[in-house]
Formats: structure tokens, sequence, C-alpha cells
């Protein structure tokens, strides 16, 4: 059961691990190219979005694939 345990909370914590490195980069470079008018919004209202980034990388990270925005 222990085992168990360490797996799944070693898979949560690459799952968080590469959701802190891609929100990182989606907040601060990636969401200009979804959204344009992410460009003008403030630092805090990025740091506002950051837990949200996290939980969700694997939707946004096929949304920035799709984007056609440059």
């Amino acid at each position: 059961m222990i085992t168990t345990i360490n797996i799944f909370l070693s898979i949560l914590g690459i799952y968080f691990l590469i959701g802190f490195l891609f929100g990182l980069y989606f907040l601060f470079k990636g969401a200009t190219k979804i959204d344009p008018l992410m460009q003008n919004t403030k630092k805090k209202v990025r740091i506002l979005l950051f837990p949200g980034v996290m939980a969700t990388w694997p939707f946004l990270i096929m949304k920035l694939f799709k984007s056609k925005t440059v």
C-alpha cells in the first residue's frame, strides 16, 4: 500500500513540476499567442492566474500549439 501511495505522490509531483515550469513560460510569453489582450495585463493579474495554469497545463499546452496568432 505504501508503494502505491509513493508512486501516486511521485506522479502528482511530476505533474505539478511540469505545470510550474509551463506556467512560468505560459504567463509571460505564451498567453499572448492565445489571447492578444494579455499583453496589457499587469504582473499581479498573471500571478493570480498562475495556480490555474499550473493545474490545467495539459489543456493549455494543446491550445497553445493550435493557436495561429504569432
